[in-house]
């Protein structure tokens, strides 16, 4: 496959990377085995949370050179890349202040005498990753990796190969020994090929369904563990209490950061029917405000999508879903000036049957649904093929705690947009994909939880 980087706001093809070759992956792949089977990841962990406490600095001194990479990789305003930096930073400090405490032996009632699971690494991981948060989607995934003592190998998209070997010389900066983190440029094929390799022990996938299935397949095919986070159609629900200008507000941000690009945007507005129409007009109001632009330029608010090839994808999802029906409030086409854009676009009169009703639009484009109460929006919100995250905005906390129980995601937020914090597990349901990352669960995916028993002397009946 292609390494380039080639900038979606300038359409400027700017540097292509040459695969590595199947020596040169041995070679990587033999070192990061060789490290997995030394102190370094069977040792004392006090050397690895050195290295996550240095990383943090690093990424904090070198935010603006990778929000600039960001910009000119994949269209992300420069504010809203240092933004995923400092959430970075923050990712590798927490690991580096808890990992410890997280990994300590858990002790176990048992009538055998003394019992303890201590968790221990379990080798290579691999790691398939992608462009639209191209530093957080590889830290979410290696800081606890590191913390834990699994040297991990790292595919990322084609369209930030920059991205990715900023983030391999800052791991290696942070006194990371060689093998600890690689950075790969590779096929999907030789994927594959990795995946079936001994010294692979785990994987983990970021990115669309249809690639989450071969890899999870291809995983399953060698017993091997894998996570996966996949796509999403969130639900932004407002009730009739809510605060309609606030919910306004985030639902608009909500729908726009990172140009629509994020698996937990908002994307499918569920309304209750009181509210809508003031909603809406507010909605509106703010998707049209949006200022589109250089990356780079701190006026803008809605940057380029990340390549050409986005943006006819959106186009045509797009234009499919008004070919069956959907209304356009405002937006919908690709606008009169260079770059990726897309406009701010609102979509209403979505049914069931229309083609957009199950999609997960990857770009600004809000399709907003209409409810008669909270039985209709909970039917409304699970009606989808997809459950990662969601937000409700309501007035009283009570009901929305109750439709939260009610919603079938891994995640919902209650006045907030869904997010990501350090010790906050992150993942779905359904075609979402399954397992976590971050917090005091995600560092748990990937380690051997050995069971150790000292007898009390009693004898014990041999099951299993």
């Amino acid at each position: 496959m292609a390494y380039r980087t080639l900038n979606p706001f300038t359409e400027e093809r700017i540097k292509d990377y040459p695969e590595h070759t199947d020596a040169e992956v041995e070679a990587a792949l033999a070192t990061a085995d060789a490290l997995f089977r030394s102190d370094w990841s069977r040792g004392d962990i006090a050397p690895r949370l050195k290295v996550l406490g240095r990383m943090s600095e690093l990424l904090t001194e070198r935010s603006g050179e990778l929000a600039e990479a960001m910009a000119t990789e994949m269209g992300k305003l420069v504010e809203q890349g240092a933004g995923e930096i400092e959430l970075c930073a923050g990712i590798a400090a927490y690991y580096a202040a808890n990992a410890e405490a997280f990994l300590k032996p858990e002790q176990v009632e048992s009538d055998l005498g003394e019992a303890w699971v201590q968790h221990q690494p379990i080798g290579v991981l691999l790691a398939v990753e992608p462009w639209n948060f191209p530093i957080y989607q590889l830290i979410r995934v290696i800081a606890p990796a590191i913390a834990v003592g699994n040297p991990v190998m790292f595919k990322h998209a084609g369209i930030v190969p920059h991205c990715a070997e900023l983030f391999a010389q800052l791991v290696r900066d942070a006194g990371a020994p060689e093998g600890a983190v690689t950075n790969l440029y590779v096929s999907s094929e030789k994927v594959a090929e990795l995946i079936g390799d001994d010294r692979i022990q785990g994987v983990a996938l970021t990115g669309s369904e249809d690639a989450g299935s071969k890899v999870a397949s291809k995983a399953s095919e060698k017993l091997k563990k894998s996570t996966l986070e996949l796509g999403g159609a969130d639900v932004f629900v407002v009730l009739d209490d809510a605060d309609i200008e606030a919910a306004a507000e985030v639902g608009t941000q909500a729908r726009l950061a990172n140009a629509g690009q994020v698996c937990t945007a908002a994307k499918r507005f569920i309304l209750h029917e009181a509210i809508a129409d003031e909603f809406l007009a507010a909605f509106k109001a703010n998707m049209t405000a949006a200022v589109l632009g250089d990356p780079l330029d701190p006026k803008t608010t809605l940057g380029p999508l990340s390549s050409g090839d986005a943006l006819k994808g959106l186009t045509k999802q797009v234009d499919a879903a008004v070919a069956a029906g959907a209304k356009v409030v405002v937006g919908g086409k690709r606008p009169d000036r260079p770059g990726f854009f897309f406009e701010p676009t609102i979509l209403t009169d979505i049914d069931r049957d229309n083609p957009a009703y199950f999609q997960e639009f990857f770009g600004p484009v809000a399709m907003v649904h209409v409810a008669k109460d909270d039985d209709d929006i909970v039917r409304l919100a699970n009606d989808s093929h997809y459950g990662l995250g969601g937000s409700i905005f309501a007035g009283d906390i009570d009901r929305a705690r109750a439709l939260a129980t009610r919603i079938e995601t891994g995640m919902v937020f209650i006045n907030t947009a869904t997010t990501s914090m350090p010790e906050l597990p992150f993942g779905g349901v359904k075609r979402s994909g399954y397992g976590r990352e971050l917090g005091d669960v995600g560092i748990k995916e990937f380690v051997n939880r050995k069971l150790v028993v000292v007898s009390s002397g009693e004898a014990a009946q041999t099951v299993g």
